[in-house]
């Protein structure tokens, strides 16, 4: 064995280790996350104190109700407006999983920073990935999975980095990430290796990075869009006058109101769609150029397409006054399913041009 080859088989152990490495550390952000959860679960004084909060930045939401205790003052259970009248729209954002509690805001703040160690860990992890084989780590579903991962964790932190209101975002997040890595270090791994002929282009680092961004920025738009639905339906029962369960009261009512979930949803999705359309032009692109035809019905060029148009539909759907709200939301997750499908329903089950899964 020469010593390239003994480099670039110790650089591709070096980025297993890494790898494994981020999914413990993950794991401990999880853990955190949950503590962040449990301990802001809101106990009177958190209540009091996320109600004086929104009082001071929406206006008055809350009723704070003082007693008078031998000359001290105690403050009781307030009384939380979560809708200001029935059918309107005008609800505060929940003070987040921390429930304006200072522990959990602690073991928030925890498991932020831990994600940031394993997204530089896994981050680590790709580069020596890409150094083993000397090329962009996109060649199979093992390395597009850890990358998506990486980018999708990235686009979180700089939406945090940005101070934008999104650490709710973060249970789900790293939970999705396991998920992910726990597939593609059993199910998908591919030792490291040498392209397909097809895919020695320059446009591999335009079209798949292209594709990488726009799946991870979905993902975020999907959760938005999913925990839109449960917030909008615990909002419309106490409109109606019904009572949610306590479980159902106590993480929802910590989210944000459902109109800032479904405008966040529309903003990632709107922003990232013209990348979409990008993607699959630049891919009809390099297909010309690798097999002499732009458009051939590969099912992978076929299910891009239907993603494109139910992301399409679900924009145009937001446009539509009798499909906002939750008919476009049912459209987003289905578009976000087909995204899904056909990257590991087309990859694995289904035989094309694009298959280089290699499992």
């Amino acid at each position: 064995m020469n010593l390239a080859a003994a480099t670039n088989e110790n650089l591709a152990s070096a980025s297993n280790t890494l790898i494994y490495s981020s999914m413990a550390v993950y794991t401990l952000a999880f853990f955190a996350h949950i503590a962040e959860w449990v301990f802001g679960s809101r106990s009177k004084v958190g209540r009091t104190a996320a109600a004086l909060k929104q009082d001071t930045a929406t206006g008055p939401a809350v009723e704070v109700q003082v007693a008078q205790k031998g000359g001290t003052a105690v403050l009781e259970r307030p009384k939380v407006v979560t809708r200001s009248a029935a059918g309107t729209r005008d609800v505060p954002d929940g003070p987040g999983a921390a429930g304006g509690t200072f522990k959990g805001d602690l073991w928030g703040r925890i498991a932020v920073s831990l994600t940031v160690v394993a997204f530089a860990v896994e981050a680590g992890g790709v580069v020596a990935r890409a150094l083993s084989v000397q090329r962009a780590p996109w060649g199979n579903m093992y390395e597009f999975s850890i990358t998506f991962s990486t980018v999708a964790v990235g686009a979180y932190l700089i939406l945090l980095a940005l101070r934008k209101n999104v650490r709710w975002i973060g249970l789900l997040l790293v939970t999705t990430v396991l998920l992910d890595l726990g597939i593609a270090t059993t199910a998908l791994y591919t030792d490291s290796d040498q392209l397909v002929p097809a895919l020695h282009s320059y446009w591999l680092w335009i079209h798949v990075s292209t594709a990488i961004i726009c799946g991870a920025v979905f993902y975020l738009g999907a959760v938005g869009t999913l925990l839109y639905l449960f917030r909008d339906s615990y909002e419309n029962k106490i409109a109606n006058g019904g009572t949610p369960g306590k479980f159902a009261t106590s993480v929802l009512e910590r989210l944000p109101a459902a109109k800032t979930l479904d405008t966040f949803s529309y903003r990632v999705n709107a922003a990232v769609f013209p990348l979409w359309t990008f993607t699959i032009i630049a891919g009809a692109i390099w297909a010309g150029d690798a097999w002499g035809r732009y458009w051939g019905w590969d099912p992978k060029e076929v299910w891009s397409f239907i993603t494109w148009v139910a992301y399409a539909c679900y924009l145009h759907a937001r446009a539509t006054a009798g499909w906002k709200g939750r008919k476009a939301a049912y459209l987003a997750l289905i578009a976000f399913g087909c995204w899904l499908f056909n990257y590991y329903g087309v990859n694995i089950f289904v035989t094309g041009k694009h298959s280089y899964a290699q499992v």
